[in-house]
C-alpha cells in the first residue's frame, strides 16, 4: 500500500520561508527493500501538490499540478511569491508527464526544467544548463493514494464463537507513545520553535487543532491543520481541504514526519 502523505504541504514549506531550512538531500542510496516507492508510473497519478526547491538553498515552493489541459500542457499554480523565492518559476506555465517523469514548461511548452527520478524513487531532480539543481518531491498526489480495499463480508463476532477476535485495527501499536493533547512546538532544520499547535481534546478520530498566535512557519500556515488523531502508532494532521501527514514516535515527546524526505518536521511537546 501506497504511503499517503501531506499535501503540505505540512511537509513542504511556503514560498520564501526564512533561511536555516534545509535543501532536499542529494541523489541517496538505494531505499531498503520494503520502501515502496510513491513517484508516479503513469500521467494519472501526478495531479496533486509537490515540493519544489533548489538544492543548495533555503527557499521553496508549494506545486499545484492540475489535471485540466491548457494551452502549455495542463494546468500548474503556485503562490504569487513563488517567483521571487524561486526565480526559475517565472518563466513556468504548466507541466507535462514525458518519459516517464514531470517536465515543466514555458507558455510555448518549451521545457524549462526536465526532471529525472533519483536513484532512491523518492523525488525528482532536475539540473539546469547554469548548473543549477533542482528538486521536486511528492506531497499529496494521486499516486500516492492506496487502492481500495476489496469488499468482504462482514463476519459478526457472535457467530465465530470461543475466538478472541484480538486488537482492533485502530488501536494504536505503541500505547506509551500515545500523543497527550496539549501544545506542541515544530522543530526544522536548524530553526526551534517556529511554530506551535495546539492538540485539543475530542473526539478521539478527529480532534481538533489550532495554530498559536505568533507562528513563523509558512507551511504550517498553508496547510492549516484543524483535526489530528492517533491510530496504529500514528499521529495524522488532517488540513482544511483534507490532506493529511502522518508522524511517527521520535522518544521525549517528539513525532516526526513519515516518511522523513524534505525539510525537517518534528512536533515537541512543551509547557504552555
Amino acid at each position: 500500500m501506497r504511503t499517503q502523505v501531506a499535501t503540505f504541504l505540512l511537509a513542504a514549506l511556503l514560498c520564501g520561508a526564512g533561511p536555516g531550512h534545509r535543501a532536499l538531500a542529494q541523489d541517496a542510496p538505494a531505499p531498503d527493500a520494503a520502501f515502496v516507492p510513491s513517484l508516479p508510473d503513469s500521467l494519472a497519478g501526478v495531479p496533486g501538490t509537490w515540493d519544489l526547491t533548489r538544492d543548495g538553498g533555503t527557499r521553496r515552493c508549494v506545486l499545484t499540478l492540475g489535471a485540466e489541459r491548457i494551452d502549455a500542457g495542463r494546468r500548474l499554480s503556485f503562490p504569487a511569491g513563488c517567483r521571487k523565492a524561486l526565480p526559475i518559476l517565472s518563466g513556468i506555465a504548466g507541466w507535462l508527464f514525458a518519459d516517464g517523469v514531470v517536465r515543466l514548461v514555458d507558455k510555448d511548452v518549451r521545457p524549462i526544467l526536465l526532471f529525472t527520478r533519483r536513484p532512491d524513487e523518492r523525488s525528482l531532480v532536475a539540473r539546469t544548463d547554469g548548473g543549477e539543481t533542482y528538486s521536486l518531491v511528492p506531497l499529496q498526489i494521486a499516486a500516492m493514494q492506496p487502492p481500495p480495499a476489496p469488499a468482504s463480508p462482514a463476519v459478526p463476532e457472535a457467530s465465530v464463537a470461543g475466538r478472541d477476535p484480538g486488537p482492533s485495527r485502530a488501536e494504536p501499536l505503541s500505547p506509551g507513545e500515545r500523543p497527550a493533547p496539549g501544545t506542541y512546538a515544530l522543530d526544522r532544520y536548524r530553526e526551534q520553535d517556529v511554530c506551535r499547535l495546539e492538540l485539543m481534546e475530542g473526539d478521539p478520530g478527529r480532534a481538533p487543532v489550532r495554530i498559536r498566535d505568533g507562528c513563523r512557519d509558512g507551511g504550517v500556515t498553508v496547510f492549516d491543520p484543524v483535526a489530528w488523531r492517533y491510530a496504529s502508532g500514528r499521529l495524522t494532521l488532517t488540513a482544511k481541504r483534507g490532506h493529511s501527514v502522518d508522524l511517527v514516535p521520535a522518544g521525549e515527546g517528539r513525532w516526526r514526519r513519515e516518511p522523513d524526505i524534505g525539510t525537517t518536521f518534528v512536533l515537541r511537546r512543551v509547557e504552555p
